[in-house]
């Protein structure tokens, strides 16, 4: 990817299904992935395990949208145990910050004590949001992040959420793996709808949004 690359171009990229990655944190080159398979995690069939949801409902974690974009990223991209490198480059995270300007990236975050221990960021484009990372530093603090996202999702009228890969911490919520043609169906569909990124109130609680889910399921 040139250097001209630009924050429109990324935009134009995720409309028509490819992402950007990179090799490694300090590598300046990107490229983008146009996968076979894709992995989706349907909105109306989201699965909560049971423990879950008790933490969801009376956790100790407060959960705010927006507040710490930047801070997210920087986690997400920090190597850890079991994974030196990343693929969030400085490019990436730099366009990254140019789509939260521009209110088109979101991340939703976990806070314990005033500290950030979890979270997830993505990108919106119409009914269509791409979870691009997540990371915690405190039991379940990443999960409680994507119920609220999936419970945000479903309230602002969103009709897809893209995982781009299949993981084994997702499989457990329930994501599936599509053929390319189907994504892209599914996505053409989505961009065709407006998402309200906003449509659930902040300071939404855990019970409050695992309502929003079950009424969806």
């Amino acid at each position: 990817m040139e250097e001209a690359f630009s924050v429109d171009d990324l935009i134009a990229c995720y409309a028509r299904g490819v992402f950007p990655m990179a090799d490694a944190r300090e590598d300046e080159s990107v490229f983008l992935i146009d996968p076979e398979r894709r992995g989706i995690l349907p909105l109306g069939g989201f699965h909560i395990p049971k423990r879950l949801a008790r933490t969801v409902r009376t956790g100790p974690y407060e959960v705010r949208v927006d507040t710490a974009f930047e801070v997210v990223i920087e986690h997400c991209a920090a190597s850890k145990p079991g994974r030196v490198e990343t693929w969030i480059n400085h490019p990436i995270q730099r366009l990254y910050g140019q789509l939260y300007a521009r209110g088109l990236a979101h991340s939703v975050e976990t806070w314990l004590d005033g500290e950030l221990v979890g979270g997830l960021y993505g990108v919106s484009l119409g009914g269509a949001f791409f979870g691009e990372s997540m990371f915690s530093t405190a039991r379940d603090a990443s999960k409680v992040a994507l119920v609220h996202l999936v419970a945000r999702l479903l309230a602002g009228g969103y009709q897809l959420l893209d995982t781009q890969f299949i993981t084994d911490h997702l499989m457990q919520f329930g994501t599936v793996e599509i053929s390319r043609a189907d994504y892209r169906r599914r996505l053409a569909k989505a961009l065709a709808v407006p998402g309200d990124f906003y449509g659930l109130a902040g300071g939404a609680t855990g019970a409050a949004c695992l309502q929003a889910i079950n009424q969806a399921s």
